[in-house]
């Protein structure tokens, strides 16, 4: 019987199916995938989650449900992402992005204009956390160059999206490095650094290929960008304070209140303006939140229902080493969100599973992390119908089938994901090792 219980059930996974066929299924039949949205898709599959398993009460259900949607990593992500969303807009509102894009490209080299722009977007969106933002900051620019220079509009565009899927990957800030690193139960810092190792292969060629392909263009004239260093500051402060450890409740806390001391200063907005601001950025958030609480319940019930230890048994099964499991762990974030198009909701979902199986193969939290925002990125930067892809591709006026072949980074961010599960990269064991000796 224990045995029989350890392979779990088949049906316990029914909940998740059921959000797939919602979710996809809308997308196909009105063909917009966020006609349907996810957190009404998550709620209906919670109610057939509710309706399995008849020996267990639906008093415990509940309970269960209840201690899923409470959990301390649960909670902590909504804490951290209410604050991230609250440093973002009230740096945005100081006029932070705007002075972030323009110092860039004051110092963008004439004729490395496309990979300037790439390099400019990895710096705008791991100091904003957001690919969206990034795109909606560069996009316009993107397109003038394009129109002054005659480089295609798509490859242009394309580069802009690969430069915000670098930081929506890398960002301290970052929806998908914050969901990753709190369901797997490692810190922000760890992460960044072997994530880092592992696409910075990935920018450097695509930054060459651009210059390459682009180094017969130029822009001509002269155009002056206007900025104030002083509003970049705290994008420059809260990068800084991540990379030197510092608590991300702490740094989070600290970025709202240089970004809003330096729009009091700057005047960029009054006392009420920046409350204005942080309840805004609050606001932004409470769809997240709110799924965040609603698929951690739901985890829990396909646990109680045999959906976990079938899903652990099969790969159990089928995959016999540390690096069968990797790749297992990539193939799961990777479906997930080729069938959400939303890369955090893919962690979230994910991430509980990924961290079960990297227990039982024995592998390293941080690479877990960063194999879950590796590979859910690469594909949230490539799919037709994500959010990305369709802003992008709307900016230029084409279909999003035909930017795919211009999205350089995340193709070659999913090949460096492959490569690094493949050879071990970076060797983890060996770095921690030196720790130990350092010590």
């Amino acid at each position: 019987m224990k045995e029989e219980a350890k392979k779990g059930s088949i049906l316990g996974l029914l909940p998740l199916g059921v959000f797939l066929i919602v979710f996809l299924g809308s997308g196909v039949i009105t063909g917009d995938f966020y006609k349907m949205p996810a957190i009404v898709a998550f709620i209906i599959a919670t109610i057939v989650g509710f309706s399995l398993n008849r020996k267990v009460s639906l008093g415990e259900k509940i309970e269960v449900f209840c201690k899923g949607a409470g959990n301390i990593d649960i909670i902590s992500m909504i804490m951290i992402f209410i604050l991230a969303g609250s440093f973002s807009s009230v740096a945005k509102a100081m006029g932070g992005v705007d002075s972030t894009v323009n110092l860039s490209l004051s110092i963008l080299p004439p004729n490395l204009l496309v990979s300037g722009l790439f390099v400019i977007g990895c710096f705008i969106s791991i100091s904003m956390g957001t690919s969206m933002g990034t795109i909606a900051a560069l996009g316009p620019i993107g397109i003038g160059i394009a129109a002054k220079t005659g480089i295609p509009a798509p490859l242009v565009i394309g580069a802009v999206v690969g430069g915000a899927m670098f930081g929506d990957n890398l960002s301290m800030i970052s929806d998908t490095t914050i969901a990753a690193t709190k369901t797997q139960g490692c810190e922000l810092k760890d992460k960044f650094r072997v994530n880092f190792l592992i696409v910075l292969p990935a920018a450097i060629i695509t930054a060459i290929l651009l210059a390459t392909i682009t180094s017969g263009y130029s822009l001509g004239g002269s155009t002056s960008y206007r900025y104030d260093f002083i509003k970049v500051l705290p994008y420059l402060g809260v990068l800084v304070g991540a990379l030197c450890g510092v608590n991300v409740f702490v740094l989070l806390s600290f970025g709202v209140v240089f970004a809003g001391a330096i729009g009091l200063f700057t005047n960029s907005f009054g006392l009420f303006g920046f409350i204005e601001a942080i309840s805004g950025g609050i606001s932004g958030m409470y769809e997240l939140c709110l799924l965040v609480i609603i698929i951690g319940g739901l985890v829990e019930l396909i646990k109680l229902n045999g959906g976990i230890d079938f899903i652990l048994n099969f790969i159990s099964s089928k995959i016999k080493t540390k690096k069968g499991a990797e790749f297992g762990i990539a193939a799961l974030v990777s479906i997930v969100d080729l069938c959400t198009a939303n890369n955090t909701i893919a962690i979230v979902t994910a991430g509980p599973l990924a961290k079960d199986i990297a227990t039982k193969f024995d592998i390293d939290n941080r690479k877990t992390a960063s194999i879950l925002d590796i590979f859910s990125s690469c594909w949230q930067g490539i799919v037709p119908y994500g959010a990305q892809v369709l802003t992008a591709a709307g900016m230029v006026g084409i279909s999003p089938v035909e930017l795919i072949k211009y999205l350089h980074y995340p193709w070659l961010m999913l090949a460096c994901g492959i490569i690094a599960i493949t050879f071990g990269i970076p060797n983890l064991n060996k770095v921690n090792k030196r720790k130990k000796e350092v010590a």
